[in-house]
């Protein structure tokens, strides 16, 4: 029987055993029937003169310092589409803990976790410049409406929280939006990692590392600020090392515009004066600003989502991109550009302890 899982047209008029439930500020625990019941909340003093179940609380405070439970859910289920709104700057980390573990399987700072790098204000990102990305799994629309599809599925528990590490007040809006169902045995789980260089050293910046145990490799999320004068960055080739490669990868790209769909520096051909920004279902580029090409101090956002195409891993992976650009003579020139990632992944539990996070001043955009 169908299980109401791998959603596409193909299959979205079966039937299905699966119960729909949704999390939210008006729902927290996702209970049927038991919706738009509040009484107090961020909407109650708008909603004073109409009451019970007119928006009377939409969304959530979380106080500066402090980790909110979005959502605890017993399984067997499935996340199937996640949004969220608010004071969402770099300040706020998102986490998603699946079957009990202590160790997160997602964290990163929701900015990135969104595949955007450079908001303007790192306590209310209000100010920040949006671009509208529309990919399958993850789509940011006007104006700050962060969205994310990826089907995420659990056995026996998923819990979601978010952090508030400034010295502000947050106001969140969520909605999570699940199945419970049964989960077939080959369903891995959903994973997510941030890392990030101010600078890279070396030229090599490593996208995800220590992973154990088997699974696919399904997106990378690229924010790079250039430090160099002149020149182009994005020379540099991805590099997966699969299941004890050693020296050498088993897959290599041809240049970081490449990995990421575009070719030629992702310049206009027509003018020679400018990027051209564009958003796919697989695959974006988007420059921060436009004021030329080739120049110091720019930023761009970047990112590739493996869903034709995943990776696959028996044992263990690794991936690097490298960060090199030119010099005068026609050479190759490492890079010492800043860099952040996310790197998505679905893999067997347990999941490999993850890098620290930056303390909140390395993380925040300067």
């Amino acid at each position: 029987m169908f299980n109401g899982l791998g959603m596409h047209m193909g299959n979205l008029s079966r039937l299905s055993p699966a119960r729909t439930r949704s999390i939210s500020a008006e729902n927290p625990r996702g209970e049927k029937g038991r919706a738009a019941m509040g009484m107090e909340g961020t909407g109650a003093h708008f909603a004073r003169n109409i009451g019970e179940g007119w928006k009377v609380s939409p969304s959530v405070v979380v106080p500066a310092g402090t980790t909110y439970t979005v959502a605890d859910i017993e399984g067997p289920g499935a996340i199937q589409s996640f949004w969220i709104g608010g004071s969402l700057g770099r300040h706020i980390l998102l986490r998603f803990y699946w079957d009990g573990q202590e160790r997160p399987s997602v964290e990163a700072p929701i900015t990135d976790f969104f595949a955007f790098f450079w908001p303007d204000q790192n306590q209310d990102s209000s100010t920040g410049r949006f671009p509208t990305l529309q990919s399958l799994p993850v789509l940011v629309a006007p104006n700050r409406g962060y969205n994310c599809f990826w089907e995420m599925p659990f056995r026996q528990r998923c819990r979601i929280t978010v952090e508030n590490r400034s010295d502000q007040d947050a106001i969140v809006y969520y909605q999570v939006n699940y199945a419970l169902t049964e989960v077939p045995e080959d369903a891995a789980y959903f994973h997510a990692q941030y890392r990030q260089a101010r600078p890279v050293e070396g030229g090599v910046y490593t996208l995800l590392d220590g992973v154990q145990g088997r699974g696919h490799y399904v997106g990378t999320a690229l924010g790079v600020g250039i430090n160099g004068h002149g020149g182009w960055w994005g020379e540099g080739e991805i590099k997966f090392y699969l299941d004890g490669d050693g020296a050498y990868p088993t897959i290599c790209g041809t240049g970081t515009e490449d990995y990421f769909c575009g070719s030629y520096n992702f310049e206009d051909p027509r003018t020679h004066s400018r990027y051209v920004e564009f958003s796919t279902p697989y695959g974006g580029f988007y420059p921060v600003t436009q004021d030329g090409l080739y120049q110091s101090q720019k930023r761009f956002g970047a990112y590739r989502f493996h869903i034709a195409d995943p990776i696959r891993f028996a044992e263990n992976l690794r991936v690097t991109i490298q960060a090199l650009g030119w010099r005068d003579g026609g050479r190759y020139l490492p890079l010492q550009d800043d860099i952040a990632s996310v790197a998505f992944w679905y893999q067997t539990l347990p999941t490999a302890p993850f890098p620290a996070l930056p303390d909140r001043e390395f993380l925040e955009i300067i």
